[in-house]
């Protein structure tokens, strides 16, 4: 019961943190999960739809705040939706799954410490190159059971063609097409998330409205950033380690 709640309370601050941030949380979710050795057969189908519920509760009040560009979005959108789907369809052993897992845990873990940055100009989107990214994102997103905005936050920052509210806006709209689109990839094979994932879209739904409320009116994502990456490399060792 003790292990239970502990799970339950992890899912949930999580869920705040990230949506905080403009993300659904995936990564975050796999890694809980798989710190409470949950089977991987479940961890995809559970942690794509709490990134649903999370992640548009979170574009809801950062579109409210006028933090939304829609042309940014599209040629990110056009191919990460159909490639998410197919990569949803491909199965991976568990000894391949928890090695990918742990390599965009630590992507994430990279992200959250040195890039997030002040704001500064943006300049234009390059269409092409962003074409390209969004196939990428979208079929590794589908396949390893994450929404894909955690890496297309630092890019967006990289590149200079958002500001950090644009891309919490423009990451949590991603994560939820993308988890979408991934959860019907993955219902071809047969829906199978944790039996608790009522009481976890429930946590999820309730954390989201807290983080985003604070990350869009109260507080700075630096702060919690870095305090998430810790959690995220401790996860990604141990996947690392168990593999």
């Amino acid at each position: 019961m003790e292990t239970e709640f502990l799970f339950y309370l992890a899912i949930f601050f999580t869920s705040v943190l990230y949506s905080s941030v403009g993300h659904g949380g995936a990564s975050g979710y796999l890694a809980i999960m798989a710190l409470f050795a949950i089977e991987p057969v479940y961890m995809r189908a559970s942690a794509l739809t709490l990134n649903m519920f999370v992640a548009g509760i979170s574009f809801y009040h950062f579109y409210r705040g006028g933090h939304f560009r829609y042309k940014l979005l599209l040629p990110f959108i056009a191919l990460s939706i159909p490639m998410s789907y197919i990569g949803a369809r491909v199965e991976v052993n568990a000894h391949t799954y928890k090695i990918i897992l742990g390599v965009f845990l630590l992507i994430a873990v990279v992200r959250m410490l040195f890039f997030s940055k002040e704001e500064k100009e943006t300049k234009a989107i390059h269409v092409p190159l962003a074409l390209l990214l969004g196939a990428i994102l979208g079929f590794f997103s589908g396949m390893i059971g994450i929404g894909g905005g955690i890496i297309l936050s630092p890019l967006l920052l990289i590149m200079g063609w958002a500001t950090i509210k644009e891309t919490a806006a423009i990451s949590a709209i991603f994560i939820f097409l993308n988890s979408a689109s991934g959860i019907l990839g993955v219902l071809a094979h047969g829906f199978e998330p944790v039996s608790s994932i009522y009481v976890l879209i429930a946590l999820g739904i309730t954390g989201s409205m807290i983080g985003s409320y604070l990350g869009q009116k109260k507080l700075t994502p630096r702060y919690l950033m870095q305090v998430l990456s810790v959690v995220l490399l401790f996860a990604s060792f141990k996947l690392f380690y168990f593999a």
